[in-house]
């Protein structure tokens, strides 16, 4: 029972400085700044890479194309061999105010979504910012605006969290973790201080030049997680600042209806975050299973048991699983979800490991693909 107590002991310990020291990772107030209006409005191309995005084009590139930015605006889409029509859709869509392009074939040691990306960049010219989003991204009235009058204070990438789509019950059980894993290993505040570095892939507003300086997208070139990379990219090769914000003005259209569908999104790269190190690995999921499995286990194990021991681990267990509860409700509450959910967070965070677990398996027996192709060649 001790050895249980001192192992709550130390969740406890975890969660106490996630909780009141890590960035207030937790909160989900901060959004993005009414910034200033710059004294000319800068040129922006917009570079969408898609491949069979047919489906979720129509909910999503009228939003972009409505923009109604002040400066001049472009919109690329860049085809990646798509099979279902994709660019013709987007023709049709854009009524001559899309550019399509036909990606070249990938090289080797290229990620699809970069090498994509990179094909848009060929084509969109010198403007000052390229604003990298995913193709299942719609926007509000007026977001671009909001993202140039921010990058006007002196950033050079801008970047939202798109809402995500919670329509059935396996998004509304895993989605809003999915956010608050990623506040947890970037919180947005040290983003925007400078302690750490990332963005969210699905809109990035890039400054061109710092790009190019930092040795452009090519220095990318095998990323899977592209965001993540652009991030520090931009802060620690372009020596340029960043910020990082949720949105509400920036929405997903792309479901996840199925346990399968979620399943693939995390597991595709999940292992790429480890840098594909068994050791990495084995430590990602001890800790896991410190932070998240040993508080409710201990809770319910010393509310069973009788002596000092069980006192402890019962105190230490309950007070871990209540500072977790506590920091997953704003992300629940965010996304309009019952905090009675919170609770169940480690349940989720078993899920997840289970996904990082098979995201290794993947790697290592060639199964790591994305719509028909590997990730990386």
């Amino acid at each position: 029972m001790w050895i249980l107590a001192g192992l709550a002991l130390v969740a406890l310990a975890v969660w106490v400085v996630l909780a009141f020291g890590h960035g207030g990772f937790w909160h989900t107030g901060k959004r993005l700044p009414a910034g200033v209006e710059p004294a000319s409005w800068p040129s922006v191309v917009a570079v969408v890479p898609a491949r069979d995005e047919a489906e979720v084009l129509p909910e999503t590139l009228p939003t972009l194309l409505a923009q109604d930015y002040p400066g001049r605006f472009h919109v690329i889409l860049v085809d990646d061999r798509s099979t279902d029509g994709t660019g013709d859709v987007a023709r049709d869509l854009g009524q001559g105010n899309v550019q399509v392009v036909q990606a070249r074939e990938r090289p080797e040691g290229w990620a699809g979504k970069v090498w994509a990306m990179s094909e848009g960049v060929r084509a969109a010219g010198e403007p000052e910012f390229f604003l990298f989003t995913d193709a299942d991204i719609a926007y509000a009235p007026g977001t671009l605006t909001a993202l140039v009058r921010a990058a006007s204070e002196g950033r050079d990438l801008v970047s939202q969290m798109a809402t995500l789509n919670t329509g059935t019950a396996w998004e509304r059980l895993l989605v809003p973790a999915f956010v608050y894993f990623f506040a947890k290993l970037y919180p947005f505040r040290l983003v925007e201080d400078g302690r750490t570095a990332a963005a969210a892939g699905g809109c990035m507003l890039v400054r061109r030049s710092v790009l190019e300086r930092a040795g452009g997208l090519e220095a990318i070139r095998g990323a899977v997680i592209d965001d993540v990379a652009m991030g520090r990219l931009i802060k620690r090769r372009g020596g340029g600042r960043c910020r990082l914000d949720l949105s509400r003005d920036v929405v997903s259209r792309r479901p996840y209806p199925r346990l399968a569908d979620l399943w693939d999104m995390v597991a595709r790269s999940a292992y790429d975050q480890l840098r594909y190190s068994p050791v990495l690995l084995a430590g990602t999921v001890l800790g896991l299973l410190l932070v998240y499995a040993v508080p409710p286990l201990a809770t319910v194990i010393g509310a069973l048991a009788q002596g000092a021991a069980a006192t402890v681990t019962l105190a230490a267990g309950a007070t871990a699983w209540a500072l977790m509860s506590l920091t997953y409700t704003p992300m629940l509450r965010f996304y309009g979800l019952s905090a009675l959910r919170a609770p169940a967070l480690p349940l989720v965070a078993l899920l997840y490991t289970a996904m990082t677990v098979d995201s290794a398996l993947r790697h290592h027996t060639g199964r790591t693909t994305w719509k028909g192709r590997t990730l990386v060649r």
